[in-house]
């Protein structure tokens, strides 16, 4: 069997006195597509946090490809090739979509633009446009674009479809596809018609545990309502 991209193990995580994840364990491995569902505060986004290096957990173990995550501060876990979306869809609404993947580029010292605009032709044409003009699902291609800037091994993507048009969320369905096949991808969704379309395992949570571990292919979103 080979590696896993991402392998978490016993993963406890509190909010001060509050603990928010209990025990948590899943694997990814390499190309694969792994969706997290269940209802608000069932610790999806805790979860993403802990893994990208936002939040430090109590104990467990987390590795990629066998290097261990924990204790690392979130720009070295992003060095390491784990890339972290978050679900505010926040850029950096002052400066330009050319400045905010230039940021990107600084970061990673990758400097070639043509995947993002393969990925997002969109873009390309509004490069010189502020950020802080883009609508949702724009901002949305400018997160994940500049999150593909030094060919991550790991994506984690939280709510990416979230208030986002039907036509949007097609696209991004293609893109996570593409993106699959040099990448491992952890993405939080509610959407389970496409959760369902992409997924090729599916972690439900609740009240901070995994609940199920539900396989795709066959997969039908009643299989994961009972978890919403």
């Amino acid at each position: 069997m080979s590696e896993s991209s991402l392998m978490v193990r016993n993963l406890n995580v509190a909010y001060g006195e509050s603990k928010v994840l209990f025990d948590v364990s899943f694997d990814v491995a390499p190309n694969q597509i792994v969706c997290c569902v269940g209802r608000n505060g069932a610790g999806k986004t805790t979860l993403l946090k802990s893994v990208a290096g936002f939040l430090k957990p109590l104990s467990g173990e987390v590795t990629a490809g066998g290097d261990n995550l924990l204790g690392r501060r979130p720009y070295d876990v992003a060095r390491m090739g784990i890339k972290y979306v978050p679900q505010d869809k926040k850029v950096f609404s002052d400066l330009t979509v050319r400045e905010n993947l230039e940021l990107g580029s600084y970061a990673t010292k990758d400097y070639n633009w043509d995947t993002v605009f393969e990925f997002f032709p969109k873009l390309k044409i509004l490069i010189d446009r502020k950020a802080g003009f883009l609508s949702g699902g724009e901002r949305q291609m400018l997160m994940i674009g500049r999150a593909t800037l030094g060919k991550p091994r790991v994506m984690l993507i939280d709510e990416p479809t979230e208030g986002l048009a039907p036509s949007i969320v097609t696209h991004l369905k293609q893109v996570f596809g593409e993106l699959s096949k040099s990448a491992a991808l952890v993405i939080v969704e509610q959407n389970l018609p496409l959760v369902c379309s992409i997924a090729h395992k599916v972690y439900a949570m609740r009240d901070g545990r995994i609940a199920a571990e539900l396989q795709g292919g066959a997969l039908k979103p009643a299989d994961c309502e009972p978890y919403l």
